[in-house]
C-alpha cells in the first residue's frame, strides 16, 4: 500500500465531508479515520495534525483524489461568501470544513434513488449490500472491499434480482435509471454541462426521480453548484429562519454549498 499527503487550506473536516448527507460509503474508525471505496478505489483517510494522508492500494492525487474533495477551490472564501445574513454565518461557521464532493455520476445517480424516504444508516446498508452482491472486489492491503456496479451490470438485472438489497419499491427506479444511463438515453456526462433547469428537467423525467433526488445528483455528481435540495431537514430550517420566504437564488452559484451548511446546522442541532 501506498500513502499519500494532499495539501489543502483549513476547511477540510473528514467526519463533516462523509457524515453531511452527500456519501454513503465511507465508515468512520476508532481512531477517526475513515475507510470505503470511491470511484473504484478502496482507500483510508486520515488526519494527521495539518496533513490529510490517503492510504490505497492504488491511488492517484492528480486524477482522482484532486477532483474528488474539490481541491483547486478555496472553501474558506467560498463560505464567506454565502453568509449573506447572521443564521448563515452561523450556520457556515459551525460547517467548515465540508466540502461538496465529486462523486460518480451514476453512483450518485443510483444512491440517492435508494436514498428516498430512507435514513442513513439503512441507505448505506442497501448500498453496501448492492455492491457485495453485483459489484467487483478490491483490495486495501487485506482488506476487500467491492466497488459500486456500473450502469451496464445493473441494467441487466430485472427489479426482482434486487431483492437481497430489500430495497422495496426503489427497485424498478433503480433499473430503470440503470437502462437509460446505459443505453445513453440519459446522458450524465453531458448533463454536467447543461444548466440547472435543463439538468433537472432531464432527471425528473425517470421513473420515481423528484426534485430533492434531482438536486441531489446535479450538486453531488454533476458539479453545478446552483443546486439547492430541499428535504425535510431544510423545509424545518427554512421555515425557522426565514418565515417570510426565502430565495436560494441569493446564493448565486454557490447555493449548494450554502444548503449543506444549513442542513448539517439544522440536523445537529435538532
Amino acid at each position: 500500500m501506498e500513502e499519500v499527503e494532499i495539501r489543502t487550506e483549513d476547511d477540510f473536516d473528514l467526519k463533516k465531508i462523509f457524515e453531511c448527507g452527500q456519501c454513503f460509503r465511507w465508515n468512520a474508525g476508532p481512531d477517526g479515520s475513515y475507510t470505503g471505496v470511491a470511484m473504484g478505489r478502496a482507500a483510508r483517510i486520515r488526519r494527521d495534525g495539518e496533513r490529510i494522508l490517503i492510504t490505497g492500494s492504488e491511488w492517484d492525487l492528480e486524477d482522482v483524489w484532486r477532483g474528488y474533495f474539490d481541491l483547486d477551490r478555496d472553501y474558506r472564501a467560498l463560505r464567506h461568501s454565502v453568509c449573506v445574513d447572521d443564521y448563515m454565518k452561523k450556520a457556515s461557521d459551525y460547517g467548515a470544513g465540508i466540502r461538496i464532493l465529486n462523486q460518480d455520476r451514476w453512483e450518485t445517480l443510483c444512491s440517492f434513488i435508494i436514498s428516498q424516504c430512507n435514513n442513513i444508516p439503512r441507505i448505506k446498508k442497501i448500498v453496501e449490500t448492492m455492491c457485495r452482491c453485483f459489484g467487483e472486489e478490491t483490495y486495501l492491503g487485506d482488506e476487500r472491499f467491492y466497488t459500486f456496479p456500473d450502469a451496464g451490470t445493473v441494467a441487466g438485472l430485472e427489479p426482482e434480482d434486487l431483492a437481497p438489497l430489500r430495497c422495496g419499491y426503489r427497485a424498478p427506479y433503480i433499473i430503470a435509471a440503470a437502462r437509460a444511463v446505459d443505453e445513453g438515453t440519459l446522458d450524465l456526462e453531458a448533463l454536467s454541462h447543461a444548466d440547472l433547469a435543463s439538468a433537472k428537467k432531464a432527471l425528473t423525467a425517470l421513473p420515481g426521480i423528484g426534485e430533492k433526488v434531482a438536486n441531489c445528483v446535479i450538486l453531488f455528481s454533476l458539479r453545478i453548484g446552483s443546486a439547492f435540495p430541499v428535504d425535510v431537514w431544510m423545509k424545518k430550517a427554512i421555515a425557522q429562519h426565514y418565515p417570510r420566504g426565502f430565495d436560494p437564488e441569493v446564493f448565486g452559484e454557490n447555493a449548494g454549498l450554502a444548503q449543506q451548511y444549513m442542513f448539517y446546522y439544522q440536523r445537529e442541532n435538532s
